[in-house]
């Protein structure tokens, strides 16, 4: 038996460990921990809860963290746009 195959199918190599072949899986690189505020905390408990493969591809590709950092800002970016709004609304200049 060889000790590494290749799948096509997926794309991955397979080491030979005893009797059974092993996926070759590396760990993403570590970037540097962006902040994950309130809106990510909700969308991070909403795609654990009712999106779980959506959930899991973004886990197991390293890009969770990214994603719900990203949606974070934009979401607290459109907050505030809409807090400045109601104010001009209201004639209020605070």
């Amino acid at each position: 038996m060889d000790k590494y195959i290749y799948d096509e199918s997926n794309g991955l190599w397979y080491e030979l460990q005893g009797e059974y072949y092993i996926p070759c899986l590396e760990l993403p690189t570590e970037k540097e921990e962006r902040y994950i505020g309130v809106w990510g905390q909700r969308l991070l408990r909403y795609l654990r809860e009712y999106q779980r493969v959506t959930y899991t591809n973004l886990l197991t590709s390293g890009k969770l963290n990214d994603y719900l950092a990203d949606i974070d800002r934009q979401a607290q970016e459109r907050f505030e746009q809409l807090v400045e709004d109601m104010k001009q609304a209201r004639g209020i200049m605070e």
